[in-house]
């Protein structure tokens, strides 16, 4: 056998595995290089091997799930890996938004983050990674929080690492709710094994089947449901997020957003869907109405909350929340067409708000302060770092031929075939709204003068790279969204195939 075939034959033996390993690997020889630049090398070396890896995901699980024994010890007594067309959708959004944040990070930590700290930020940066891949492939629900530890310690050292004092507070903060969080899960998780004996999800669903209404279970699920609550920012859980993607490095505002939140999303879909059963979940505990009610309530409330913000960046964390309340929405559905439509929107929103805080970020980059009035003439000073935020802004409140009007067109055909004529009037409402604090920051940036003495000068051309190819995607996924929604179509397949 030719050694060219051996080596693909190994990697594909090897393939659930390989993302985790990859960053996991990365994350100290980013450190132990110490060079700014050589570790900004082996984090987007890093990032590139796990989209090549996810890619190759793709068609592999095209005829059902993959399953992974690490180590050797068959599931449920060893440590299972389980890959299926949801997981890959995952992993591509981590691993896309990673490539897309490499050249962003490289400019942006020049000036945010001191140069001898700068290999530490590329070695957090890639834990982080470790902990949202490692939570995305993992059958275990014990090392779903193992993973869940380290992705979010590495954010709270990430978030630190901003240059104004207040991002210490900001990390300390989300240090509290996120442990609080994570705690949360740890005892649900407790519970359920106490009640199953395993830890294996597939093998712990099956035995759950008798002991579903048991008081440990209910309970198990109420912890679990509030633990990734807090991890995702579900209103009224939010709290930690504003300050968190106002303070930290612009990159690392970039990876949250884009990543982290979503991430915490998949992992509810898996608790609820796979392990604990929707018709449990749903059904027997209320949990679907109590879901809807918070996103809609959500989705409402911090819309109206980013309508009147003047900080910018903290106008785009509400209107995260808001948007993950559309994801809420959907996931409450509980249908084929509402759990598409949330599927997608996990994909697009995360492309779509990477892509906006990449321009807000390279406009405080350059001006200086996130305040709104600070940015007045900004469409002038910077036109293709505004350009880029205008065409992101369409995509977000969801104008045809943009992502953002896929999925509010799936979500709103969701609503209308259970009749559920307030989330329809609810989602119209929402995209009016967010038409008006989008539309403000375009006003003050291309009909307002410019302040006296204000830079005048473009973003750094790896900056303008990060941002306008993330811009250009949310507009592809918009215009050719039959490969985007067919397979989240096939991932609400296999996450209705679980419920039943």
């Amino acid at each position: 056998m030719a050694p060219e075939m051996s080596l693909i034959s190994t990697v594909q033996a090897h393939l659930p595995v390989l993302p985790v390993v990859t960053a996991l690997v990365a994350a100290p020889l980013a450190m132990l290089v110490r060079r700014p630049a050589m570790a900004w090398l082996v984090a987007t070396a890093a990032a590139v091997l796990l989209l090549i890896f996810s890619l190759m995901l793709l068609p592999a699980t095209a005829a059902g799930p993959l399953s992974y024994a690490v180590g050797g010890w068959q599931p449920p007594y060893g440590i299972e890996l389980r890959v299926d067309r949801l997981t890959v959708i995952v992993l591509l959004l981590i691993s896309v938004v990673a490539v897309a944040a490499m050249p962003y990070a490289r400019a942006s930590a020049l000036v945010e983050i001191a140069e001898d700290k700068q290999h530490l930020f590329y070695s957090c940066l890639l834990l982080c990674l470790t902990g949202l891949v490692g939570m995305t492939v993992t059958g275990d629900a014990f090392n779903v929080f193992v993973f869940l530890e380290i992705s979010s310690l590495s954010t709270y050292a990430l978030i630190g690492m901003g240059r104004q004092r207040r991002a210490l507070m900001a990390a300390y903060r989300y240090l509290i709710l996120g442990t609080l969080g994570g705690t949360f899960f740890l005892i649900g998780i407790g519970l359920l094994y106490a009640m199953t004996g395993t830890l294996n999800m597939a093998d712990m669903a099956m035995r759950l089947e008798p002991v579903r209404d048991s008081r440990t279970v209910l309970a198990a699920t109420a912890f679990i449901t509030v633990g990734l609550g807090l991890k995702l920012a579900l209103f009224p859980l939010h709290a930690w997020l504003p300050n968190a993607y106002s303070y930290a490095p612009s990159a690392v505002t970039v990876l949250i957003a884009g990543c982290a939140t979503k991430v915490a999303i998949y992992l509810s879909l898996r608790m609820h869907y796979n392990v604990l059963g929707v018709d449990f979940t749903g059904e027997g505990m209320q949990l679907a109405p109590m879901l809807a009610i918070f996103g809609l309530v959500g989705l409402i409330v911090c819309s109206l909350v980013a309508l009147f913000e003047n900080n910018v960046k903290r106008l785009l964390a509400y209107s995260s929340v808001a948007q993950i309340g559309y994801i809420v929405l959907a996931i409450s559905l509980a249908s084929n067409t509402g759990l598409t439509a949330g599927i997608v929107h996990l994909l697009n929103h995360a492309v779509v708000k990477a892509g906006l805080f990449m321009a807000v970020g390279a406009m405080v980059w350059r001006c200086g302060s996130d305040d709104l009035q600070v940015l007045a003439g900004i469409g002038k000073r910077m036109p293709i770092t505004s350009a880029a935020f205008v065409v992101g802004g369409l995509a977000l409140i969801g104008v045809p031929l943009t992502a953002g009007f896929i999925t509010k067109w799936y979500l709103v055909t969701a609503a209308i075939e259970q009749q559920a004529w307030l989330l329809v009037v609810a989602i119209l409402a929402a995209s009016i709204i967010a038409l008006g604090y989008i539309g403000k920051i375009i006003e003050v940036a291309y009909f307002r003068p410019s302040p006296v003495g204000a830079p005048v000068g473009e973003a750094s051309p790896l900056m303008l790279l990060s941002m306008w190819s993330l811009v250009l995607m949310s507009v592809a996924l918009g215009v050719w969204a039959d490969g985007t929604v067919t397979l989240a179509g096939q991932a609400a397949d296999v996450l209705l195939g679980a419920r039943r």
